[in-house]
């Protein structure tokens, strides 16, 4: 199935769906503001699940699984993918809810709510743009190094750390590797968090 055929199969299921919940687009007052709220929460409910599976699942099982390399071409290609997704579906959270809350006439709790969409957007365009292609482009270099060494096919980083004792510009590629490395997790992380902390937020306003 191409792209084209799965986002008109995934259009089609969201309009059946006004099948099922015919009052949705009556609450609130207005159908712009029924679809901002399906927009804000499906943008929302992606970024959530894709930084959910990405940080805690996908990528440590790949890793325990393929080998270095391999693994770290592969994150290469999808972690661009991945915070371009993530930085549109904030970009809507944000948006949307900005629309539906004014800040001029936002309670406090919401504006709390908008600075942390604020900071997450803020920490996944950091990546997308600055962390990532650093992080990747200090990987090739390191992957060459590596190869030279004879090393890099196995999997974990057991004979890194044995070859970067005897070689110190290994050792300080693995320093500077992990200092942006770092930084792009720990930005991963903040981005993630201040989902969470909104999740807090529309759990508080579902009656189920």
């Amino acid at each position: 199935m191409g792209w084209a055929a799965r986002f008109l199969t995934a259009v089609s299921f969201l309009a059946a769906g006004l099948l099922f919940a015919p009052d949705a687009l009556r609450v609130g007052g207005s159908g712009a503001a029924a679809a901002a709220r399906l927009v804000h929460l499906l943008a929302f409910a992606t970024a959530w699940g894709a930084g959910l599976w990405v940080t805690f699942v996908g990528g440590i099982v790949m890793f325990k699984y393929l080998p270095r390399h391999q693994f770290g071409s592969l994150q290469g290609k999808m972690f661009p993918a991945y915070f371009m997704l993530i930085s549109m579906c904030t970009a809507i959270s944000v948006a949307a809810f900005a629309y539906l809350h004014p800040w001029k006439t936002a309670t406090t709790i919401e504006r709390y709510q908008l600075g942390f969409l604020i900071s997450a957007l803020g920490c996944n365009l950091s990546n997308l743009l600055v962390f990532t292609p650093m992080t990747v482009e200090m990987m090739m270099k390191r992957h060459k190094m590596e190869k030279d060494l004879g090393i890099g096919t196995e999997v974990g980083y057991s004979k890194n750390a044995e070859t970067a004792k005897k070689s110190p510009a290994l050792a300080a590629m693995n320093r500077r590797f992990g200092m942006i490395h770092g930084l792009s997790s720990l930005a991963n992380i903040m981005a993630f968090g201040s989902l969470a902390m909104h999740s807090w937020y529309l759990s508080s306003k579902l009656d189920l």
